[in-house]
């Protein structure tokens, strides 16, 4: 689905972005409403085509390979819909991970309350897969990396817990919580992209971008 930001690519900054020509087209490959206010935040325009594909992982994949395969797999469901060979997808995906566990979005309020039972008084990482991908058929090229931020944790209280999930803030994040939310109180420190927590590390996909080859 479109969004209110579709227009015609560029960096309002005036080529902050490392762009080498305007002439391209950005696709945010995803839904997010918190990647959206990100990418514009940076000064990207940019339109959004929401991917759906599976989101689970492999038998046996590390957390970095499969945050960096749905990145790729969301790029390429998107690159299947549009024709023009100038367009430059943006995939992304962000799992919180504890103790080598990928935690997801919860299923339920129980399994919100288990995900932060994990985390309470403890440092976890969020691992946000980042690809970018142009181009068509033989001249097709995608880029793709991870970041990674250690997050660290207050304990909470079982109480803390139960309120927290009763205001349906963890329900469509990854781990179970927001630190742009009420999840702020508990999080004293991190090492690392705070936006990746957020869910798009910009400095990541601000290299990505520029590091595509010039167009002709």
């Amino acid at each position: 689905m479109a969004s209110e930001f579709a227009s015609e690519f560029a960096s309002q900054s005036g080529g902050a972005s490392g762009f080498h020509s305007q002439a391209r087209q950005l696709v945010l490959a995803s839904a997010s409403p918190r990647r959206r206010e990100l990418l514009a935040q940076a000064g990207f325009r940019f339109r959004v085509e929401a991917a759906d594909i599976p989101e689970e992982p492999l038998p046996g994949e590390d957390p970095i390979a499969y945050v960096t395969r749905l990145a790729r797999e969301k790029a390429e469901a998107i690159a299947t819909r549009i024709a023009e060979p100038m367009t430059v997808i943006l995939g992304a995906d962000t799992t919180v991970v504890i103790d080598g566990a990928i935690l997801g979005k919860p299923e339920d309020a129980a399994d919100a309350a288990r995900m932060l039972r994990l985390l309470s008084g403890r440092t976890h990482q969020v691992i946000t897969g980042v690809a970018v991908l142009t181009g068509k058929g033989a001249d097709e090229q995608t880029l793709v990396a991870a970041e990674i931020t250690a997050v660290q944790f207050q304990s909470l209280s079982a109480e803390e817990m139960d309120a927290y999930v009763a205001t349906g803030e963890p329900m469509d994040k990854a781990g179970a919580y927001a630190i742009q939310g009420r999840a702020a109180r508990w999080i004293p420190r991190i090492q690392g992209c705070y936006f990746n927590v957020v869910g798009l590390p910009l400095a990541l996909v601000a290299s990505l971008l520029a590091a595509l080859p010039p167009t002709e």
